[in-house]
């Protein structure tokens, strides 16, 4: 049993603190990869407090076929395309970069390169197929292996290595568009 399940466990057990620490741990992550499905950050928080929610009044029961964190993301998951159904109208036009901010204190031309290329690996990511952006994601951001990957988005690990490799594809055409080349994709 992972540490996440046995603090879970301990907050069906009555002790409050095993969701604290994994609302702590998992806070951020889940953020990110809400937000790069729906693309806006109030609503982000929103699908981000109810399932957390979730966990502290429907207390869902988690089966251990999968990592806790699995588990967890799916039901972010299934939060976030329900808002999407509801909502699709209302995404926001802001970019992930106005959010976040990446320095490097010591040298401020490789701040300004690094700033670059993240900004363009986002807007880019924002311009792929909501699949391809979420298996990168999941894979790159949450380093999920395919099969808990396979878990989250409901799909065999053969169709989510597919997927995989047409999403990289796809995101390296649009960074090359962009003058960026990654290697590593």
């Amino acid at each position: 049993m992972d540490n996440d399940a046995a603090r879970y466990r301990r907050f069906l057990d009555g002790d409050d603190n095993g969701l604290r620490e994994i609302i702590d741990e998992h806070y951020s992550g889940l953020t990110l990869y809400i937000n790069s499905m729906i693309n806006d950050v109030s609503q982000t928080e929103e699908v981000l407090q109810d399932t957390f929610v979730k966990l502290a009044i429907k207390k869902p029961k988690f089966n251990g076929k999968s990592s806790f964190k699995t588990w967890l993301y799916a039901i972010a998951r299934n939060y976030a395309l329900n808002y999407l159904k509801r909502y699709r109208s209302r995404f926001s036009d802001k970019d992930i970069d106005e959010y976040y901010d990446i320095a490097d204190e010591n040298d401020i031309e490789s701040e300004y390169i690094q700033s670059e290329q993240h900004s363009e690996l986002h807007r880019a990511l924002r311009t792929l197929k909501p699949e391809y952006a979420q298996v990168l994601y999941l894979m790159y951001f949450e380093q999920f292996d395919t099969e808990n990957i396979a878990k989250v988005m409901h799909k065999t690990k053969k169709q989510v290595g597919d997927l995989l490799y047409r999403a990289k594809q796809s995101l390296k055409t649009k960074l090359e568009k962009g003058g960026f080349s990654y290697e590593e994709l």
